[in-house]
């Protein structure tokens, strides 16, 4: 295998995904249990992944002028939590309360637009796709970790217990928004 493929496809998921450590800490810290953070972000990068292969294999599965309209997924996601958050309805034994799996899956997939965008043509003319695929796959692994990680710190899980119910609806909105006007 080469480490330079392996390096390259390294760098470019950690390029176009440092976007979802925020998401992920937020996600995770609010999460009624880790694996469904987890699962919803392993179902949306396959989306993802998905999409961006039979792109580069020549099927145009999302055409381009559709890919921004992904953006309704977080939009909706953060007006629906701001909703919540400014009735006042923040409890936890409200359900939009905890992310769940298609939630998290949801804004991977919209947020992952911008990423169709650079695989397709990246894996049109890489003759290793499946080692892109696979080093991918395992740095979402990586990613929920390290989302996990910054989520479980004193420091920024008290800046996120704090703040992260204003922060979350905000981040889902702003990312709606800029996959929207992306197109």
């Amino acid at each position: 295998m080469d480490l330079g493929v392996i390096g390259q496809a390294a760098g470019m998921f950690a390029v176009t995904n440092v976007d979802d450590l925020v998401l992920l800490a937020l996600f995770f810290a609010r999460a009624r249990s880790a694996w469904q953070v987890v699962a919803g972000q392993y179902l949306g990068f396959a989306g993802i992944l998905a999409v961006a292969v039979v792109g580069a294999l020549g099927a145009s599965l999302l055409p381009a002028q559709f890919r921004p309209w992904l953006g309704l997924i977080p939009l909706a996601l953060g007006f629906k939590a701001a909703w919540s958050l400014w009735r006042g309805s923040d409890d936890d034994d409200e359900p939009e309360a905890a992310p769940g799996i298609l939630a998290v899956a949801g804004v991977t997939l919209a947020n992952g637009g911008d990423n169709i965008g650079v695989y397709v043509p990246v894996f049109t003319v890489a003759d290793s796709l499946w080692v892109y695929v696979a080093v991918f796959l395992v740095l979402v692994g990586v990613w929920c970790l390290a989302g996990w990680f910054l989520a479980s710190r004193q420091v920024v899980a008290r800046v996120l217990a704090k703040w992260g119910h204003i922060a979350l609806p905000v981040v889902l909105i702003a990312i709606g928004l800029l996959v929207l006007f992306s197109g």
